[in-house]
């Protein structure tokens, strides 16, 4: 883990918006499952894969990886457009007791009831492929327009309703590096998710989902405020340079515990979000942001085990770029 350095070890190279575009040329699974293909890397989870990922549940131990929604949730000080979820009651249990849904419910029954307005990014998520593009291009080369005030005409996240059920690897950085958290960022390099795989004993396979601990969520909870943890400030998160390795292994998804899955500040200067472009649009891999992982890795750490079975469908709304959810992690 090496930090904010901006140049790849051993090559004397600076990374630009033109390395991002080599990368994500060499990379791209465009056109790999058909032209008109929408789901990216879940084509690599078959019935057969979701068979063996059943086969990590051995305890039947689950947990949930997921953010408050509402109030105390992670997007209190964050980007504009990003609030956190605001709950509103439409029927209470204080109007059953003073009677106002005597004449709308003769007789004993009575009801509450209740809606959320919110940004489909607030907390916990996953990305879906048409949430970023690069120069003007969505997964499998699906032009910026395809995003209407209607929704997402193609590659919404919907597609998804019926494929995030898969194995998930974690790789808990903080524990393979002896810390507590990694500082501020930190950048995780190719390297260092080997690493760290090879220490826990766990091999990646394709189709799998990759859970990535920093820590960022341990430091926040110690210091008792959200901070500038939603995009406001540094922080751990993978380099750049970890789409090839994510490519190579052939993984569906990679998820963090932070707010933008990519180290802050970015390691190219002339683009925002190269790891987005690279592996959201071009690799067709899904991106899950501000997961929970602290319950999951203590457990993991106690019993040496470091795969689950994750189960975490978007919400089929119709023509959704972006989805809450509520990841399970089963064990």
């Amino acid at each position: 883990m090496t930090g904010t350095e901006t140049g790849m070890p051993g090559t004397g190279r600076t990374l630009t918006s033109e390395w991002v575009a080599e990368e994500a040329r060499r990379l791209s699974n465009w056109g790999r499952w058909g032209p008109d293909d929408q789901i990216g890397s879940w084509n690599l989870v078959t019935q057969e894969k979701v068979l063996a990922a059943s086969r990590c549940v051995r305890r039947g131990r689950v947990f949930s990886l997921a953010l408050p929604f509402g109030a105390g949730g992670p997007n209190e000080s964050g980007r504009p457009g990003r609030a956190n979820a605001s709950l509103f009651v439409t029927m209470s249990g204080t109007d059953i007791v003073a009677g106002a849904q005597d004449k709308i419910f003769p007789g004993s029954g009575k009801f509450t009831d209740d809606f959320v307005t919110m940004s489909l990014s607030t907390s916990t998520q996953w990305d879906g492929f048409p949430h970023v593009f690069h120069n003007g291009r969505g997964y499998n080369g699906v032009d910026a327009s395809s995003v209407t005030a209607m929704g997402a005409r193609r590659n919404s996240i919907t597609h998804l309703k019926d494929r995030i059920v898969t194995r998930a690897v974690l790789l808990d950085m903080p524990r393979f590096a002896r810390c507590d958290w990694l500082e501020p960022g930190t950048a995780i390099q190719p390297e260092d998710l080997e690493a760290a795989a090879t220490a826990q004993g766990v091999e990646v396979l394709p189709g799998d989902a990759v859970l990535v601990r920093t820590g960022q969520l341990a430091q926040v909870r110690a210091l008792g405020s959200w901070g500038d943890y939603a995009g406001t400030g540094p922080a751990p998160g993978l380099g750049a340079r970890c789409g090839s390795w994510l490519a190579e292994h052939d993984v569906a998804a990679v998820a963090t515990d932070t707010w933008g899955l990519e180290v802050l500040p970015y390691e190219v200067d002339d683009t925002v979000a190269p790891l987005h472009q690279i592996i959201l649009v071009h690799c067709g891999i899904s991106i899950g942001e501000m997961f929970d992982l602290e319950d999951l890795a203590a457990d993991s750490a106690e019993d040496g085990v470091y795969e689950s079975m994750l189960v975490a469908p978007p919400l089929p709304i119709k023509g959704a770029i972006n989805t809450p959810v509520n990841p399970q992690a089963v064990k």
